[in-house]
């Protein structure tokens, strides 16, 4: 069976403050009856602040981003070897808005993929189509294009230890919601090709949902056969709303 999960994305938000009173609630609202995973991808400045505050908790530390390169002359950026110093497991590539608002091509994406990989960070590889392209019947080719810009450069086995979030931008900090139908659809072609890769690979990465994902709507995204958690947006950043979208995943017993 797929692990699912459940990861919150914070963006560019946060203070030491609220950091401090969002993790807290967060400990305090987890029960331990829970088998699937759980995240925060946090701005990089808080990850040292955000990472001491999770350990021994079963929340994984994740970065928003990493840079392709692995050192060197790159003012501001920072590296995947960097996040994983600050106690990282695992890092988002390709989300939208990086795509949008900072130019990253599919190949750019791909080599911070394998940035992420080289340092042992699990690599949640964020895939999608904007309304124009929707609208314009091209969401599968444009997934197809996002993927096999990692796919070509990556073995099955490489492959096997990411995560792959579809988040079509329409529905992403706009309060839309891709219909379950819809989701679904598109989660089934990406496991789909998943498994021209190999079978394996189809029935042991999980897909995750993104696009304003909220407590009403998770239960019934997530009951979806291809649909195995979320990437979350603006509802990661309240302990309650996060711990019901969490809670709306698979429960041990």
């Amino acid at each position: 069976m797929r692990k699912q999960w459940v990861l919150g994305n914070w963006k560019m938000n946060g203070s030491s403050q609220s950091n401090r009173h969002l993790i807290d609630g967060l400990l305090a609202g987890l029960d331990g009856q829970n088998s699937s995973g759980i995240g925060v991808c946090t701005p990089s400045v808080y990850l040292s602040q955000v990472g001491e505050r999770l350990i021994g908790s079963p929340i994984a530390l994740g970065a928003q981003d990493v840079s392709e390169h692995s050192e060197g002359a790159y003012t501001g950026e920072v590296s995947a070897a960097m996040v994983a110093d600050c106690g990282c497991g695992l890092a988002l590539v390709g989300h939208s808005e990086r795509r949008t608002l900072h130019g990253e091509t599919s190949e750019l994406v791909a080599r911070k993929f394998r940035q992420a990989l080289s340092n042992r960070l699990m690599p949640v590889l964020c895939v999608g189509e904007t309304l124009e392209q929707r609208e314009d019947g091209v969401t599968y080719k444009v997934i197809a294009e996002q993927l096999d810009a990692v796919f070509d450069c990556c073995d099955a086995n490489e492959l096997a230890l990411s995560v792959i979030a579809y988040e079509p931008v329409w529905a992403i900090g706009t309060g839309k919601t891709a219909s379950t139908e819809q989701a679904q659809e598109v989660h089934e072609f990406i496991r789909k090709r998943l498994a021209e890769k190999s079978q394996l690979l189809a029935e042991k990465v999980p897909v995750l949902y993104g696009g304003s994902v909220k407590p009403d709507n998770a239960k019934e995204l997530f009951s979806m056969p291809d649909i195995d958690g979320g990437l979350i947006g603006g509802a990661s950043l309240d302990a309650e709303s996060f711990l019901a979208i969490y809670n709306s995943t698979e429960v041990i017993g």
